[in-house]
Formats: C-alpha cells, sequence, structure tokens
C-alpha cells in the first residue's frame, strides 16, 4: 500500500513525498491516470478519416453513431493507447484551423518527413535542428489546416 505505513524503525514522517515502488501505480488525487483521446475538429470526417489512416497509417478503432446525426470516430497510431477524436463541431459551427499541441514521435524522422511529402501531406520545407537536447521536428497539417508536430524519439 502507498504511502507507506508509519511504523516500525524505518518509519516516514506523514509527510513523506517519495515516490512509489517498483511495480506500484501512482495515481492523482483526483483518479485521473492517463489521456485517453484527443479532439480535433473535422469538417468531413470521412476526409478526415482518409488523411489519418491512408496517409498517415493510423488505425480507425471507433466509427459509431451517436446524437442521432452525429458521427464518432476515434483513430490511434498502431501501437498508441491515446487515439485522436475526429469529431464535428458543436452546433454545425465552421471549424477553424489550430495547433492542436498534439505531438507524435517517430523513430527515424527524416524517413518520416519524406513518406508524409510523398503522401502529399502538408508538411513543413525542412526537418528543423535545434541542436541537443531539442530533438529534430516537424510540423504538418490536417485537411482542416489543424497543425501537429512530428518529433523523433531518442
Amino acid at each position: 500500500m502507498w504511502p507507506p505505513m508509519n511504523s516500525g524503525p524505518d518509519a516516514r514522517p506523514s509527510d513523506d513525498q517519495s515516490t512509489p515502488e517498483e511495480g506500484e501505480v501512482s495515481k492523482t488525487a483526483s483518479g485521473i491516470s492517463q489521456i485517453n483521446l484527443v479532439t480535433v475538429p473535422s469538417s468531413d470526417q470521412d476526409r478526415s478519416i482518409e488523411f489519418y489512416v491512408e496517409r498517415l497509417g493510423f488505425e480507425k478503432r471507433t466509427d459509431i453513431p451517436f446524437g442521432g446525426n452525429y458521427r464518432w470516430v476515434e483513430v490511434y497510431p498502431p501501437s498508441g493507447t491515446t487515439g485522436i477524436a475526429l469529431a464535428p463541431p458543436p452546433g454545425g459551427e465552421a471549424v477553424t484551423a489550430k495547433e492542436t499541441g498534439i505531438t507524435l514521435t517517430t523513430g527515424d524522422i527524416d524517413a518520416t518527413h519524406t513518406h508524409l511529402r510523398g503522401e502529399g501531406v502538408d508538411v513543413d520545407a525542412e526537418v528543423a535542428r535545434m541542436g541537443d537536447p531539442v530533438p529534430p521536428m516537424f510540423w504538418f497539417r490536417d485537411p482542416d489546416g489543424h497543425t501537429l508536430l512530428v518529433v523523433e524519439q531518442r
């Protein structure tokens, strides 16, 4: 049980801020344990699915109707546990391009940049290389103009 009980010769004060032992799972006070989805507004869900699945190589894991005329779509990187929900804007509002704050990782930034460019994705002209400790990276835009960042994982 975490935190350890305050008893015995090695007891720690009750305000101890130690980290959990290996194998134990840390939790926030609210009980939130992970990020599951990030929602990106989509003006045309079929076009967005084609982009994320066919061009980026994501998997469509959810595509179901909801709330009458709406459709809930989730796409994930093949080995990812956090997905992107491609949702229509609320109340028929227009979609406005925005910086999503989404960062994707790759093991080979140059190969990923070249591949996406070959797929016709709107990518930065070059991979940004700022030097250590900042990893190489580039931005790209989805069909609605939303920006996402790709960073080389080290």
